[in-house]
């Protein structure tokens, strides 16, 4: 066996984790389900619209969901075959190296710890404005970052603990949760659905493509399908959580594959309705808002019904969160495992079977991250994050079939390389078109990754030879 193999094998084969393995093929789908419908549909769909792709927001959904499902498949491929906490990370060991994986774990720390921050966000949004649907009125300061004149914003901030302290009550509890609150969310999708369609006017899709498929203008910013792509990216990234669950899924060969794909097709499908419809019964440039969707139903003087899937959203969004808190903990409790981050933070509550401490850690950044960073900032950094994983994932599955033909794999993906190779393609191509502002936030990152990577971690891994 390949010398890299071996030494990667401790992080990836662990029989007595002493998590609790609980989760059925269903509730993996549930939870990619709940993570994926967020905040890219029910907020970032008005702003890509309204700022960047026009009505052809549904084509930058499509282009998104296309470059996704490559990434998926590469996915579901490496975990039914390698399997372990950690999604990307644990991939990235055994198929390049250690230090490759810790830049990959990494960079999923700051894709899920900032998207659960900018989640927290949109729904704080949708909080104040359902609020406001029945005159209550919360001050500014609370409710907004310092960048955009508060002082904090106090429901993201509070959103957060609440959900951490679920996390450490246990992961069963925490998927019955999350299970009840998509039932809530699809209800309220098929609400709006139902609305919008009897309210459709074509009109309002007329010019598709006011900005074309993509441009850059003088102050920078990029516009056009294309970046539109880029932008509602953010979408489609809770498809990855489910590869975080793999210690805690009964069957993780059979049944993780089988969540990713699933809760992906589903999502896609979703996305393109959901974002036509909305669209056709208000004009694009209406909906640069925090809650778009409940804003278009009261356009359209559907004011109980805009309540309602404000309210819906809410418990939705906060679905988003659970997830994406629960995937940063997993891989932070991975990354200590093998020593890469302090070992006190792998350590697992005997009675809750839960990992209390870095589920505190995870708690307290990423509400003060929450609370004092508007949601735009926060979006675009998650979305580069996300594809230089599906970036890597892709390659893993091309260099493990090269080192490691005879590894089994009960996933194998079709027409290989052709798949993972129009992965690299595809998310490569959406990372060109996200502003230079994020590629200078994202390397400088990778940078400080790296110094604590040479300063700490290389002398504190158990799996150094």
């Amino acid at each position: 066996m390949h010398k890299q193999l071996v030494r990667t094998k401790p992080i990836l084969a662990h029989t007595d984790t002493g998590l609790k393995k609980c989760l059925t093929a269903f509730d993996l789908a549930l939870l990619g389900i709940g993570c994926a419908i967020g905040t890219g549909i029910f907020v970032l769909t008005g702003i890509a619209a309204a700022t960047q792709s026009g009505p052809a927001v549904v084509l930058s959904f499509i282009i998104a969901g296309v470059a996704s499902g490559f990434a998926a498949l590469a996915y579901a491929e490496l975990a039914s075959s390698i399997g372990g906490s950690g999604s990307a990370y644990g991939y990235s060991y055994v198929a390049f190296g250690e230090f490759t994986a810790w830049v990959m774990g990494w960079i999923l720390l700051l894709e899920y710890g900032v998207g659960a921050a900018a989640v927290a966000n949109g729904w704080a949004g949708y909080f104040v404005n359902t609020l406001a649907n029945f005159n209550l009125h919360l001050p500014e300061t609370i409710t907004k970052a310092p960048m955009l004149g508060g002082i904090i914003n106090l429901p993201a901030f509070g959103i957060i603990w609440v959900l951490t302290i679920l996390l450490m009550i246990g992961v069963k509890e925490s998927a019955r949760f999350n299970n009840i609150i998509v039932l809530v969310k699809l209800c309220t999708i098929a609400i709006f659905i139902g609305i919008a369609s009897m309210h459709l006017n074509t009109d309002n899709w007329h010019p598709f493509m006011p900005y074309g498929w993509f441009s850059t203008l003088e102050n920078g910013k990029n516009i056009g399908v294309l970046a539109g792509a880029s932008l509602v990216f953010f979408a489609y990234f809770g498809f990855d959580a489910v590869s975080t669950a793999a210690e805690e899924a009964k069957n993780p060969q059979r049944d993780l594959p089988i969540g990713l794909l699933a809760s992906l097709v589903f999502c896609t499908v979703v996305y393109i309705i959901v974002s036509g419809l909305l669209t056709g019964i208000v004009s694009y440039t209406e909906l640069n808002v925090p809650s778009p969707v409940a804003y278009a139903l009261s356009k359209i003087g559907h004011t109980w019904a805009s309540t309602l899937v404000a309210t819906g959203v809410l418990a939705g969004l906060i679905t988003v969160l659970l997830v994406l808190l629960y995937g940063l903990t997993r891989i932070l409790f991975a990354m200590s495992r093998d020593g890469l981050i302090p070992p006190v933070f792998s350590r697992i509550n005997p009675d809750r079977q839960t990992p209390t401490r870095v589920i505190l850690l995870c708690g307290l950044v990423v509400s003060l991250v929450a609370g004092f960073i508007p949601l735009g900032e926060l979006a675009e950094t998650v979305n580069i994050g996300t594809l230089a994983s599906f970036v890597m994932v892709c390659v893993g599955v091309i260099v493990l079939r090269i080192r490691h033909p005879a590894l089994k794999r009960p996933f194998k993906n079709p027409w290989n390389p052709l798949i993972p190779v129009l992965g690299i393609l595809s998310c490569g191509a959406l990372m060109t078109f996200l502003p230079a502002s994020t590629w200078f936030r994202f390397c400088i990152w990778i940078l400080i990754g790296i110094v604590v990577y040479f300063s700490y971690s290389i002398h504190h891994s158990k799996l150094k030879s």
